[in-house]
C-alpha cells in the first residue's frame, strides 16, 4: 500500500483517502500515480461497485504544492507542460473510470483540489467545506479542468467572478449552485458518501458504466449524436445478464440481485487468473 493514498473496503465500496494531512492533502506526482493505479485495480475488480474519494486530517485537497510550482519557473516550457499533464491525466482517469466515483469533501477543496472533486461523478460536501478557484491570488491561471467543470452548472458571469476573485465559497453555496448531491453536517460527509456509494454499488455494473458515459457525453454532443449513443448502448444492454435479471426481477415483483452477478464475474475472473 502506498502511504500517500490509504485504501479500505466497506462492502462493495472502495474508500480511497488522500494522505498528506501536513500539507492539507496537497497533490503530488506520487499521489497521481497511486490514485491512477488504485482506480485501474478497482475497474478490474468485479467486487467493487463504487468508489469514494476523500482526504485525511479534515481536508479534501488544498490543490497543488506551491513550493513545487514555484520551482517550475526555472524549467523549460516543455518540461512545465509535461509536469502539468500529470495532473490532467489524473483528472481524465477519474472522469473516465468505469466505476462510479463519489467525492466526500470536508475542509478545503481548493485549486486542483476543486477540480479533482468536480471530476468525480457525484459530490457529498460538509456545509462548512470551503471551495475556491484560488489561482488568481498567486498569479496563476486555473488548470485541472476547473473552468470546464464549473461551466457545466454556472453562468459565464458567475464563472468569471469565481475565477477572478478566488472567492471562498461554502459547501452550502456550492450545493445551491448545483454540483453537490448531498449536503452533510460537519464531519459527516464521508458517512453520507458511503451511504450513497452503497446504494449505487448495488446496481448493475455494465449498465452503470454505460450510464456514466452517457451522462458525460450529454453535455458535449448534439441531440442526434446523443440519441445515437443511447441507441447503441441500449441495444448492447438488452442482451446482457444484467437486463435479464433486472427485467425478470421487476416482472416477478422482487428486488434485482445484481450482487450475485458481480460475484459470478469475480469467480470467473479468479479462475482465469489461476489458469494463467
Amino acid at each position: 500500500m502506498n502511504d500517500v493514498l490509504l485504501q479500505r473496503r466497506e462492502g462493495a465500496v472502495l474508500v480511497l483517502s488522500n494522505n498528506n494531512p501536513a500539507a492539507r492533502n496537497a497533490l503530488s506526482p506520487a499521489f497521481y500515480a497511486a490514485l491512477t493505479e488504485a482506480l485501474a485495480q478497482a475497474e478490474a475488480d468485479p467486487t467493487v461497485g463504487a468508489i469514494v474519494l476523500t482526504g485525511e486530517g479534515g481536508h479534501f485537497c488544498a490543490g497543488g504544492d506551491l513550493r513545487q510550482l514555484a520551482k517550475r519557473r526555472e524549467l523549460p516550457v516543455e518540461e512545465r507542460r509535461a509536469k502539468l499533464e500529470g495532473l490532467h491525466d489524473l483528472i481524465r482517469t477519474v472522469r473516465d473510470c468505469r466505476k462510479p466515483v463519489i467525492a466526500a469533501v470536508e475542509g478545503a477543496a481548493a485549486g486542483a483540489g476543486l477540480s479533482l472533486a468536480l471530476a468525480c461523478d457525484m459530490l457529498v460536501a460538509a456545509r462548512n467545506a470551503v471551495f475556491s478557484v484560488a489561482y488568481v491570488k498567486v498569479g496563476l491561471t486555473p488548470d485541472g479542468g476547473a473552468t470546464a467543470f464549473l461551466a457545466e452548472f454556472v453562468s459565464r458571469q458567475v464563472l468569471t467572478e469565481l475565477c477572478l476573485t478566488g472567492e471562498r465559497i461554502s459547501g452550502e453555496r456550492l450545493h445551491a449552485l448545483g454540483p453537490v448531491n448531498r449536503l452533510a453536517e460537519p464531519g459527516e460527509a464521508l458517512t453520507q458518501a458511503l451511504v450513497l456509494a452503497a446504494q449505487v454499488a448495488a446496481g448493475p455494473d455494465l449498465a452503470m458504466a454505460h450510464i456514466k458515459a452517457l451522462c458525460r457525453s450529454a453535455y458535449a454532443l448534439p441531440l442526434d449524436d446523443q440519441l445515437e449513443q443511447e441507441a447503441q448502448r441500449m441495444v448492447q444492454a438488452q442482451a446482457t445478464e444484467e437486463s435479464r435479471e433486472g427485467i425478470g426481477a421487476f416482472l416477478e415483483k422482487r428486488p434485482a440481485d445484481f450482487a450475485r452477478l458481480r460475484q459470478i464475474n469475480a469467480t470467473g475472473a479468479d479462475k482465469q487468473e489461476t489458469q494463467k
